[in-house]
């Protein structure tokens, strides 16, 4: 007999849990599910987010700029507008479409092809370096390691400031980095 009492009380104690539990919400189910709106959410990668309220980064202000469709175009055609939208922070040396203009004629053409698509991420690597430099940083003279591994050569004369001698015409703080305008497109040296 003392033992049914004895399973009695046990029985009414883990009752009184379960009760309890399910009151304060442990019982809840903890597997998520899949809402009707973020399955149909926009696929791609950091690009694809849309925010109106905070600062542009590299490729927003790019996209937005008129002098650098062709820039946005080689990034398109190379598959790194996802990777410049990531938080970096990145200096960019984005030459204008007038810069490149200044190639010989087809050579753009003949970049943003699939078959040329290592080459085209090689030259837009060498106007990338990890890290947000300001043109206060520059010195006449100084090298940066760029992104493709190669280097870059910046100049400092009478308050003018160039890359490899492009001139820097402008200079655009980003959210995720700053973007510096040059008049010509930084080629990088045969390996």
């Amino acid at each position: 007999m003392k033992t049914n009492l004895t399973l009695i009380i046990i029985s009414i104690a883990i009752a009184t849990m379960l009760i309890t539990s399910c009151k304060s919400g442990g019982n809840e189910k903890t597997t998520p599910v899949a809402s009707e709106e973020s399955s149909n959410a926009p696929q791609g990668g950091q690009s694809a987010v849309q925010d109106d309220a905070s600062q542009k980064d590299i490729v927003k202000v790019a996209v937005g700029s008129a002098d650098h469709t062709t820039l946005v175009a080689a990034l398109q055609a190379a598959e790194y507008v996802d990777v410049l939208s990531n938080a970096g922070p990145f200096t960019v040396f984005a030459p204008t479409n007038a810069a490149f203009d200044k190639l010989p004629k087809g050579t753009v053409e003949g970049l943003v092809k699939p078959e040329k698509k290592a080459d085209l991420r090689n030259i837009l690597e060498y106007h990338v370096y990890v890290g947000k430099l300001d043109q206060s940083f520059f010195k006449d003279g100084q090298k940066l390691g760029q992104v493709n591994g190669g280097k870059v050569t910046m100049g400092v004369k009478d308050g003018k400031v160039t890359v490899n001698g492009a001139n820097i015409v402008a200079s655009v703080p980003c959210s995720n980095g700053i973007i510096h305008v040059i008049d010509a497109v930084l080629l990088p040296p045969a390996k």
